[in-house]
């Protein structure tokens, strides 16, 4: 087998190997196997079209055409044109399958089913990398930059997968990365013929291997050096994959916010932590509401029962998260809430909380406010959002614990008459953004208008979002938590939890009520053995909203969703019971689906407010709600597409690249003086070019780099420095012995530098992204398709032809 075959095998296995990190994403795993079948058929257009030979802008026109030809035969073979030819019909219903998929990776959460549209993606994304993959590393010779695509493929599964890829899938992306990259070695080593490899076989002679010069024979190419790069690649991926098991700042996911926090015993630091918001929304677009956790509590109403999983306090314009913060050890005893006076009515309940084997969250949920958790595992504790944080990869996958916690319970008129908050945290919890869009502070000054207290402007933002302000719960909307989704909001009033929770968090902060979001859980469904059941439809986002002598307070803007609380209705008579009316929903019209039932409450029923009757929901809120909007399946399948787009633009840049490396490489010359200093000499003439200075060939070294001076504005340092190349070249040139002039390397670099340093931004980008002497590779291309016309013209059968044709004209028959 040839070296470029065997390396044309090894990029197809690393792409392969990458793809696998996807398997965990969909089930069943049967796409892989066509992929890997499409693929390899691909490989062997490559082979063939390389041994025409083809240029190599031809092979990978011929690798295109073949791939788009077997996509529409396993895709689209009844709407083809014979089957194989891709017409409108079947163009059309290639969009429709990528609409599907997207909307398919939107709407289901991993393991996802292999819908025709998700089929689509996952075999073209393969093709797609496979075919660049082959491009770099065989067509073109540079394996090194084929690593690239493989990291872009690798990226997609890692950042979808919950808790990330895992390190074995890591583990054999990388060995398919390091196996390309030694086959390369390997080809490169073959060319060399003999080449010292320690100890010879039998019959070599010692120290040199047996193949001969530009083959490889029996003995192959040089052993020694093989092994030693084995060897590396090995040591390499066990660092790889030990160094992050024992650093306890890496965490899982692509999207994290961070939160302080160490290993155990340890003090203070941080703890990355995958975006809460993240998991919410994967859990609004379930087709099946599954059970995260199931709990018992000796609560005698449950309606408040919240079980909180993280806050959000942090909001800088282009979403919410949390702020990083200290974490210390989990205490035996938690401390007393912030702002909470012992005159507010408190009861303290106990819960025991289980959660499911599949609910992986770095999160742990919580009833608010805890007082003591008794667990098992790596947790921390971050004492400002009362908040615990699993620790080097711990997560809540099938825990089992118990829960101290507190029932708050203060009136309409304690919260009224709250003190102002003290200074500094009024200060953190009442920032917001310069990018806010102005209405949002317009509108809540025009909804709380007359409200005499912090309370009561509460109240009001409250009953506008639920109740008055002609807002519908709607799952269909672009989610976002920026200011520009928070003025959306407002101006189409259609959204989600999210929604609802952000702008009413937003608006109190705009009015100097310090607000935060909380994430987690509303209180779940009451069973038959006395549990209360969790599942995903209860994911839930709320505001809190600070009050001294109170704490942080939960409120509830989101129509049909949870219950608001008791304390939220202005509290006229002194008193506060149960028999409060329930107010209505908004508007008739629910949404197309619910949130599940709260306790002790039919499927199709919900308690509002106080009441303690449940009643009906509207017939369209009956169902499972399903918090709309692109999930981070699609956004992170989008960015890999655009990702593998602007990969091909940046071609000629990574050419570049190369080329400079091989120029002012030491020893690329083989020890030939007189090459290096035209190699180095050639360099500063590209650079030069690639900063606007075109190349005039007419010039003497000497003119040349003084129109360089010139042009490039280079000061002193950098002009001795080509000064001193210009003698170089000519001394080489011209001298009857040239002598070799070191430090020719460091000149061009030098050189380099100042044409960087006196350039504006948008010339140095265009040098490093767009780099015009790139036009070389064009040139080469011509030539090499010029070469490839004089061959096919001089070769046996066309020559034939030619002596046939030239046989039977007419002035020829006649003679």
């Amino acid at each position: 087998m040839s070296g470029r075959a065997r390396l044309a095998l090894c990029a197809m296995a690393a792409t392969l190997c990458a793809a696998s990190a996807l398997l965990p994403l969909v089930n069943p795993i049967t796409w892989i196997f066509e992929a890997a079948a499409l693929l390899a058929l691909l490989t062997g257009v490559g082979a063939l079209a390389r041994r025409a030979p083809l240029a190599g802008p031809l092979t990978i026109a011929a690798q295109v055409l073949a791939a788009i030809l077997l996509l529409t035969v396993l895709f689209t073979p009844a709407e083809a044109i014979l089957g194989l030819v891709p017409g409108p019909d079947a163009v059309a219903e290639f969009g429709r399958l990528l609409q599907d998929g997207v909307r398919d990776v939107g709407r289901y959460a991993t393991p996802a089913p292999v819908t025709p549209g998700i089929r689509l993606l996952l075999v073209a994304g393969v093709l797609v990398i496979g075919l660049i993959v082959d491009a770099l590393a065989v067509t073109y010779r540079s394996a090194a930059p084929a690593g690239l695509p493989l990291l872009a493929l690798y990226s997609v599964a890692a950042g979808l997968s919950r808790g990330g890829a895992g390190w074995v899938w890591f583990l054999v992306a990388a060995a398919g990365y390091l196996l390309l990259l030694l086959a390369e070695g390997r080809d490169r080593l073959s060319q060399w013929g003999r080449v010292f490899g320690g100890t010879g076989r039998p019959g070599g002679g010692p120290g040199f291997a047996t193949g001969t010069a530009g083959t490889t024979g029996s003995a192959g190419p040089a052993l020694a050096p093989v092994r030693t790069g084995r060897r590396i690649g090995a040591l390499v991926l066990g660092i790889a994959v030990a160094v992050p098991a024992v650093l306890p700042s890496l965490g899982a996911g692509l999207i994290g916010g961070s939160v302080g926090g160490r290993g155990p015993g340890s003090g203070g630091g941080t703890i990355s932590a995958v975006n809460p918001l993240v998991s919410l929304q994967d859990s609004l677009n379930q087709p099946e509401d599954r059970q995260v956790l199931n709990y018992r509590t000796t609560a005698t109403d449950t309606r408040d029962m919240y079980l909180r999983i993280v806050a959000l306090d942090q909001f800088d314009g282009a979403s919410w998260k949390p702020s990083e913060r200290t974490v210390v050890d989990v205490p035996e005893q938690l401390p007393e809430p912030t702002g909470l006076s012992s005159a507010v009515n408190r009861d303290r309940i106990t819960t025991s909380l289980s959660t499911a084997p599949w609910y992986a969250q770095n999160w742990l949920p919580l009833p608010y406010p805890a007082s003591r958790v008794e667990i098992t595992g790596r947790w921390r504790y971050e004492p400002q959002g009362r908040t615990l944080v699993g620790d080097r990869g711990q997560n809540t996958r099938g825990l089992q614990y118990q829960v101290e916690s507190l029932q708050v319970r203060p009136t309409a008129r304690q919260l009224a008459g709250a003190p102002a908050p003290p200074a500094d945290l009024l200060r953190e919890y009442t920032k917001v953004p310069d990018s806010l869009p102005v209405v949002v502070r317009t509108t809540a000054r025009e909804v709380t208008h007359g409200a005499p207290t912090a309370y009561a402007k509460a109240v009001k933002l409250q009953d506008w979002f639920a109740l008055d302000g002609g807002f519908r719960y709607d799952t269909e909307v672009e989610a976002g938590s920026g200011a520009e989704a928070i003025g959306r909001f407002l101006r189409d009033k259609e959204g989600f939890c999210v929604h609802f929770s952000f702008s009413m968090a937003a608006m109190a902060r705009t009015l100097g009520i310090p607000a935060r979001v909380a994430v987690g859980f509303t209180p779940g469904t009451t069973q038959p053995d006395g549990s209360t059941s969790v599942g995903l439809r209860d994911a839930h986002a709320w505001p809190e909203l600070y009050f001294q002598g109170v704490g942080w307070t939960r409120f509830e803007p989101t129509p049909s969703r949870g219950s608001v609380p008791d304390y939220a209705y202005p509290d006229t008579s002194g008193t506060t019971g149960p028999h409060r009316p329930a107010p209505a929903p908004s508007r008739a019209e629910a949404p197309e689906d619910s949130p599940s039932a709260t306790p002790s409450c039919g499927p199709g029923e919900q308690r509002s407010g106080t009441s303690t009757a449940c009643i009906p929901l509207p017939v369209e809120s009956a169902g499972h709600p399903t918090d709309g909007g692109p999930s981070p399946w699609a956004v992170a399948a989008l960015a890999a597409a655009a990702l593998l787009i602007l990969l091909l633009p940046v071609f000629p840049s990574l050419w570049r690249l190369r080329v400079r490396s091989r120029r002012l490489a030491d020893g690329a010359t083989g020890g030939d003086a007189t090459a290096g200093t035209l190699a180095a000499w050639q360099e500063l003439i590209d650079t030069a070019w690639d900063f606007g200075i075109v190349p005039d060939e007419s010039l003497t070294p000497r003119k040349a780099v003084e129109r360089i001076i010139r042009i490039g504005q280079l000061q002193p340092g950098p002009a001795a420095a080509a000064h001193r190349l210009a003698a170089a070249v000519e001394q080489v040139l011209y001298a009857p012995r040239p002598r070799p002039v070191p430090g020719l390397t460091r000149d061009v670099r030098q050189v380099r530098a100042g044409l960087r340093s006196g350039a504006p931004r948008a010339l140095r980008l265009r040098a490093a992204l767009a780099p015009r002497s790139a036009a070389r590779l064009r040139r080469s291309w011509s030539a090499r398709w010029s070469c490839l016309l004089l061959r096919f013209r001089a070769s046996r059968p066309v020559a034939a032809i030619r002596r046939a044709a030239s046989a039977l004209r007419p002035g020829r028959q006649r003679a």
